[in-house]
């Protein structure tokens, strides 16, 4: 058999992939999760801030129950793929509890392996070729490439927190026609950190009922909230459910991450959208994986704000560290990272994807270049928080060290978190 070499970077593939993957743009941190890797495997010494990705461990009661749950032979059956219906239960419960919003556990919850793939999901059932989507910029990733995957388009809007990135949202929906079908929202954000409060979620839903445009709200960090915070539901405004859903994922309050469960909640139609791709494509989440994450929703409340505790910690390190060598960072009220602002004299004329190589080879530190979430976000990195504050310390020391700030001098880094 001849195998074809085609002009998109896919080499030794019988036939050209289809049009939905030659369309996605450069994946632009492979250069540097390939340059980590390579390193690690010589031996160095990488201290990675370029994912948020937890450390900590999810709270003992949450791993025993999974463990009892996997000794049980039922339990490795396969399981429904909307999620059993006690978990969806107990996420109801949670919003009633901390944000006064009401679920059907039946028609308004369903339970994603990750709310990436929920994500991506819901996009391919309600989007298509020649419609359009409406994120801010700079945007994690997945929400431009979800859209792009599913064939349609993204707008790009500069983002902000406030009424006149609202009114600039609804000047393109004013304007453009075909009128966009969803606008993409995702507070506290991430990369850049920013918060709102609940009238801005007022505003929006107003928004989608004046132009008729659905939203889907990324509430990935909803529970990662320091100095007093409480980010608010999208849910909890008064007609949010009419016009939208919201995600939602124990990935970072829980330390929760590799285990891949969250929640898509709020309007029954978009949920039985993603239900209906879902029940294609998979069978659900390994169950006791979901029993284990109703016992951290029930019975782990604590653990929340322990979490942030730890963060809060760590942020303070960081920030102060970053300052001190010169760089622009805003404390985040919440999220697990730091957007910091690069000095000129520090970025000699580089984007930040060659900045970010530059700096991993030389001062063995991973950051994620700001550019890779968008043309807004160049001149920043961030920085997750998810190494101890000695270690994070050595980290902006490192950083110092290689930009010629200051001389070297060992310190022994520490990985107990």
């Amino acid at each position: 058999m001849t195998v074809k070499k085609n002009n998109n970077g896919f080499d030794n593939i019988p036939v050209t992939p289809a049009e939905r993957i030659l369309r996605l743009p450069p994946y632009l941190f492979g250069r540097i999760n390939a340059m980590k890797h390579s390193m690690r495997q010589a031996g160095e010494d990488v201290i990675d801030l370029g994912m948020g990705n937890p450390v900590d461990m999810p709270p003992s009661p949450v791993i025993e129950k999974l463990r009892e749950a996997a000794l049980e032979p039922r339990n490795h059956r396969y399981s429904a793929s909307m999620g059993i219906y006690n978990l969806r239960r107990e996420i109801a419960r949670l919003y009633e509890a901390r944000w006064g919003v009401s679920l059907d556990p039946a028609s308004e919850v369903i339970a994603c392996i990750g709310s990436k793939e929920g994500f991506s999901h819901l996009c391919l059932a309600m989007m298509g070729p020649g419609d359009t989507a409406v994120v801010g910029d700079p945007a994690f990733p997945i929400h431009n490439y979800s859209v792009a995957l599913a064939g349609a388009n993204v707008i790009s809007v500069p983002l902000g927190n406030d009424h006149k990135f609202i009114a600039r949202i609804a000047d393109v929906l004013h304007h453009l026609y075909p009128r966009p079908k969803l606008v993409i929202l995702n507070y506290p954000h991430n990369p850049t950190t920013l918060t709102v409060e609940q009238g801005f979620f007022d505003e929006i839903v107003q928004l989608a009922k004046t132009y008729s445009v659905a939203i889907i709200h990324d509430f990935a960090y909803g529970l990662t909230c320091f100095d007093g915070y409480k980010a608010p539901s999208f849910l909890a405004s008064d007609g949010a459910k009419d016009v939208g859903v919201e995600f939602f994922t124990l990935s970072k309050g829980f330390n929760m991450a590799g285990w891949r469960i969250g929640f898509c909640v709020g309007n029954p139609g978009m949920i039985k959208a993603l239900a209906t791709i879902k029940g294609y494509y998979d069978y659900g989440i390994f169950q006791p994986i979901q029993i284990a994450s109703i016992i951290a929703m029930r019975d782990c409340q604590d653990a929340i704000d322990a979490q942030a505790k730890i963060y809060t910690a760590r942020r303070d390190v960081l920030c102060n560290s970053l300052r001190r060598i010169g760089w622009e960072v805003d404390v985040p009220k919440a999220t697990m990272f730091v957007w910091a602002k690069i000095p000129d004299e520090h970025l000699q004329g580089q984007g930040t994807i060659e900045f970010s190589l530059r700096l991993l080879e030389g001062a063995k530190v991973a950051l994620s270049p700001g550019r890779a979430f968008g043309e807004m976000g160049e001149k920043y990195v961030r920085i997750a928080m998810v190494e101890n504050e000695l270690r994070l310390k050595q980290a902006i020391r490192q950083i110092e060290i290689f930009l010629g700030k200051k001389p070297e001098k060992r310190i022994r880094p520490s990985r107990k978190t």
